[in-house]
């Protein structure tokens, strides 16, 4: 039996693409529809236009080189934007072609987590970060660390977080983040 890989690609059911230097290569049609733009708009594109914002696509950009670096690959679960503007809870996991340039060329895969985790407060870029390490269960210090922020700096963005998402601990925030509510 042959295998088309070119079908498996186009027909995935996670929005793929290749990568080069950030910028989107290829793509397939469950990306476009994830993102809400087409194949020839998203070809050519920096991955910046996937971002709430330029600041959250540069910190993250620069978070993942080292980890690429060390592994060859990285997945998390961030705030992406669509092209209407919407924001939205996806998976993302991708890999490196080339170690020692990781973001020279990759391979990455998105998972879009509406469905399970809609967003429903209006947050600041450093709050969709927070409150995405708070969801991989990390401390305080421990996403000062990854943000390289201090831990003091993380507790005033996981107040304000308890604040707009009307949790009384972290762990209703978290739950809460997850549902959506």
């Amino acid at each position: 039996m042959d295998v088309d890989y070119s079908l498996a690609f186009k027909l995935a059911p996670v929005g793929l693409c290749m990568s080069r230097n950030r910028a989107i290569v290829d793509c397939n049609q469950q990306l476009c529809e994830m993102f809400g733009a087409s194949r020839e708009v998203l070809i050519g594109q920096s991955f910046q236009v996937l971002y709430p914002s330029a600041d959250e696509y540069e910190r993250l950009g620069a978070r993942m080189a080292p980890i690429l670096n060390a592994k060859g690959h990285y997945a998390d679960d961030r705030i992406m934007k669509r092209a209407n503007g919407e924001v939205f809870w996806c998976h993302v996991t991708g890999r490196a072609l080339n170690r020692e340039a990781p973001h020279e060329s990759g391979i990455w895969a998105f998972e879009d987590l509406s469905s399970q985790r809609p967003v429903k407060a209006e947050l600041t870029a450093r709050e969709r970060e927070v409150a995405a390490r708070l969801l991989d269960g990390l401390t305080s210090k421990e996403i000062g660390k990854t943000l390289a922020i201090s831990h003091r700096t993380v507790e005033i963005y996981r107040a304000r977080l308890m604040r707009k998402y009307k949790a009384s601990t972290t762990a209703d925030l978290v739950h809460k983040l997850m549902a959506g509510a």
